[in-house]
């Protein structure tokens, strides 16, 4: 198998484990799997709240915007850090137009790994 190919096998195999699960309002992982650019990354979910990491092993980064249902309906955008917030979104749709908004300027696919090792892997030569 590819490396490319292995990429997209613990991605997707993430997504799909996810849009299953009840932890997470089903609306939300269908508009973020939906959406290309956050279909690329690596989800994961922790207190009912949405996350997206650019790499697929623990210590997931904390570099994405992530989103959590506000009581009463729509949803919160906060982050990358739990310190910053973004804003309220009425809609998924929207949350999710929100966190794409703020991808980190040259923003891919998940690498497959640590946070650790994608920082060596973005170092300059």
């Amino acid at each position: 198998m590819t490396e490319d190919a292995c990429k997209e096998d613990v991605i997707e195999t993430a997504w799909q484990k996810l849009l299953t699960t009840h932890r997470v309002d089903g609306r939300l992982l269908r508009a973020a799997y939906a959406e290309p650019r956050l279909r690329q990354l690596f989800p994961w979910v922790g207190m009912g709240e949405l996350h997206f990491s650019r790499c697929t092993e623990l210590r997931w980064t904390w570099d994405v915007p992530f989103i959590a249902p506000i009581m009463g309906g729509g949803f919160l955008v906060s982050g990358p850090s739990r310190s910053q917030s973004v804003g309220p979104a009425p809609t998924a749709e929207a949350a999710i137009a929100m966190v794409v908004e703020r991808l980190p300027t040259g923003c891919g696919r998940a690498f497959v790994g640590t946070p650790e090792q994608l920082a060596e892997k973005e170092q300059p030569e």
